[in-house]
């Protein structure tokens, strides 16, 4: 499997046709399509479905296309990294997760002092974005503690909130100014489906994960969570950062108690070889912090 076949087959799923794919491509149609006929006989596997009006993906297709934006993605960054001057602090830092202002400020301050830095930040739930940093296609990651250290070096941030429970403002408990440990154990909750997670707060309750109601788990959530609250299907557990700064009016948000506060780490693979640029801010980061 080539370099140049993977590009092939990434422009026709995002065309879903094969002559806007070779147009895009600047090569002939009949070229394109006995090149994605070798692709698929050489992998075994038919990738593609050939409609009347669009190609869509078989099950095999989608995998192949997740893995080929990686490889292609992480070819062309090891193109630009190889082709800027040595000497010269410039090039492209890429960070993934939930990105911090502290790592915002620090960003800040390296572009104003190097203009040719660029930075790429990529949305994502802990572990896409660690998959994508073991793989190579990020640089670092901002993930929620506990990071494990036997896989990553990282740092901790300043930047710091409180976990508690978005819930209906109607409930009983939101008379209440904080959730106790007993409160936890009896709602059934909704939670980040991270296990690192899941323990600390089943070990902040005093209890075992298995003792916990979780209703349902989440990776990200796109847009407002206050949707799983008002339909009932449990109490959504979150730290109150990730929330809007005002809240919908017939939500609440309560803090736990005694307070369970979090801290964000700036997370990088163990034994990383930095680009220049990679090493001028992790430098910078740290004598911030």
């Amino acid at each position: 499997m080539e370099f140049r076949e993977l590009r092939y087959f990434l422009a026709v799923a995002r065309e879903e046709n094969i002559t806007r794919a070779a147009e895009s491509l600047h090569i002939a149609q009949p070229s394109l399509s006995k090149q994605l006929m070798e692709l698929e006989k050489q992998l075994g596997k038919k990738l593609l479905i050939r409609g009347k009006k669009k190609i869509t993906l078989t099950e095999e297709g989608v995998i192949l296309r997740k893995r080929a934006e990686e490889i292609v993605e992480l070819v062309e960054k090891t193109e630009r990294e190889i082709s800027y001057d040595l000497e010269e602090v410039m090039g492209d830092i890429y960070i993934g997760g939930n990105v911090s202002e502290s790592v915002l400020s620090i960003a800040a301050e390296l572009r104003n002092r190097y203009p040719g830095i660029r930075f790429h930040f990529y949305s994502g739930d802990a572990v896409d974005v660690l998959e994508r940093l073991n793989h190579g296609s990020l640089d670092f990651a901002v993930i929620l503690e506990p990071v494990d250290n036997i896989k990553y070096d990282f740092l901790s941030l300043p930047d710091s909130s409180e976990w508690g429970i978005l819930m209906k403002k109607s409930d009983p408990l939101a008379m209440k100014k904080a959730l106790s440990k007993e409160d936890m154990k009896r709602i059934p909750l909704i939670m980040h489906q991270r296990i690192g997670l899941q323990n600390e707060i089943a070990h902040w309750a005093g209890t075992d994960l298995e003792s916990l109601n979780i209703a349902a788990t989440y990776n990200v959530v796109h847009g407002s969570p206050v949707p799983f609250v008002m339909q009932g299907m449990g109490y959504f557990l979150t730290t109150r950062d990730l929330l809007a700064p005002t809240l919908d009016p017939d939500v609440c948000f309560l803090p736990l108690e005694p307070k369970l506060p979090t801290r964000l780490a700036l997370v990088w693979k163990k034994h990383a070889v930095f680009s220049k640029v990679s090493e001028a801010f992790i430098n910078t980061l740290k004598q911030k912090i």
